[in-house]
């Protein structure tokens, strides 16, 4: 039974392999055999599955502790690769900035098209995602107050639920074309 079961294991190994085009190092954990000859067996059967592979593998034998080594090249992108694409909000790291990161960045921002447009630009309309207008509004907007002394105009901060939060937008209020974007 237990030879029958790792057989089965080691045929299923090399099908899997080839279809979700793993590559690498793989180390199988199979039951432990008391034979030889019933390692040598599974061995035998999961190296002729390997052949009708077209990607080079290489096997090793199966190992006192019954684990058996191997690396498969990898042919084409993954499955996964050729379906899916990375997130345009995280750029693929499937994480976001936090709203406080996000706050400081857009204080950055407005402190540098303060100091560009100085004598040019009157009230300055900020859009923002809804939870860093959140922030704006709790802990920094004694910050912000400052921020807006150092204008000659006001700033004016509008939230947009729908923008994703590391997009913002700076706006001249009297022409309302944007001066930055993030």
């Amino acid at each position: 039974m237990i030879l029958e079961t790792n057989i089965e294991a080691a045929r299923e190994v090399a099908r899997q392999l080839r279809l979700r085009n793993i590559g690498g190092l793989v180390v199988i954990d199979l039951i432990d055999m008391r034979h030889r000859k019933d390692q040598q067996a599974v061995y035998k059967a999961i190296k002729d599955r390997l052949k009708k592979d077209k990607a080079k593998t290489q096997v090793l034998q199966i190992s006192p502790i019954g684990l058996m080594e191997m690396t498969r090249q990898r042919l084409n992108e993954s499955l996964r690769d050729s379906m899916y694409e990375p997130c345009p909000y995280c750029q693929g790291r499937a994480r976001v900035k936090t709203p406080m990161t996000m706050s400081v960045e857009i204080q950055r921002r407005l402190n540098t098209v303060i100091q560009k447009h100085r004598d040019t630009i009157g009230d300055i309309i900020v859009i923002v995602n809804s939870d860093v207008l959140n922030r704006f509004k709790s802990e920094d907007s004694k910050l912000l107050m400052e921020l807006e002394r150092s204008h000659s105009g006001r700033l004016i901060f509008r939230s947009d639920p729908t923008l994703n939060r590391e997009r913002f937008a700076i706006i001249d209020a009297a022409t309302e074309k944007t001066i930055e974007q993030g």
